[in-house]
């Protein structure tokens, strides 16, 4: 398994980072991840797109979803039944905005180990023949920034990128509570803790990383965030049907 991940993942990137590195005026690493990030992104594009439309989507069927646990509110299986048609009828998956998250996780820990061993260590032993050996990558951007360390600045901005992404994601105003319920709308709590956790947790993180990986994820949700805008302000996410879901039978 660990030599699968270096094959397809691992051994890719490096060579991609040192491609960028050796060819780039000046070589300057800052730059070299820059673009090896946009590669990333570029790959990941239609992933991406898909999960921005099925995070809106999901905004667009609040109303309804309200509804039904207005409906079935006494009724935990009848209204997770009715839920199920709901999405089905919309065409709607539930889970399709947690795929690239999930796809992206490896692909984080490859620049990580890239990073790892390119900048801190200096290891570059599984270079492609046809890629040029530079000997040893410089760590220091622009003269300035050492991203094999820690970087305050770059953490914050990833930080920063995470919360304009959320925050373009959440709800204008939050739902309020139905009479009767006992726990807060779902996609609220999911909604606050993409807009205040996730952008804290990318400081706290990324403060402990090094700088080259912060740079790297700041570029990469700065994109994810202006692909959102530009869906947003174009074609936006498809709207939700006019045809309301079935609803659950319960038994007799």
């Amino acid at each position: 398994m660990s030599q699968l991940f270096t094959t397809i993942l691992y051994q890719p990137l490096l060579n991609l980072l040192v491609f960028f590195y050796t060819v780039v005026p000046g070589h300057d690493i800052g730059v070299a991840i820059v673009l090896l990030t946009m590669v990333i992104k570029l790959l990941l594009y239609p992933l991406s797109r898909q999960s921005i439309r099925g995070q809106k989507s999901l905004q667009q069927l609040q109303p309804k979803m309200n509804e039904l646990k207005e409906r079935y509110k006494n009724d935990r299986e009848a209204q997770a039944k009715a839920m199920m048609a709901l999405y089905k009828a919309e065409k709607v998956n539930p889970l399709s905005s947690c795929l690239p998250l999930l796809i992206q996780l490896p692909i984080l820990l490859a620049v990580f180990q890239v990073f790892q061993s390119g900048l801190h260590n200096g290891s570059l032993d599984l270079l492609y023949p046809f890629v040029a050996d530079p000997g040893s990558l410089n760590p220091v951007s622009f003269g300035l920034v050492n991203l094999a360390q820690p970087n305050l600045v770059l953490a914050l901005l990833a930080g920063a990128a995470q919360y304009w992404q959320a925050q373009m994601l959440s709800t204008a105003r939050p739902p309020k509570k139905m009479p009767g319920a006992k726990d807060e709308d779902m996609m609220t709590m999911m909604n606050r803790q993409m807009l205040y956790v996730m952008p804290v947790m990318t400081v706290f993180i990324g403060m402990t990383l090094p700088g080259g990986l912060a740079l790297y994820w700041f570029i990469i949700t700065l994109l994810t965030a202006l692909q959102q805008q530009v869906m947003f302000r174009k074609d936006g996410p498809p709207a939700p049907k006019t045809t309301p879901a079935a609803p659950a039978t319960n038994a007799s």
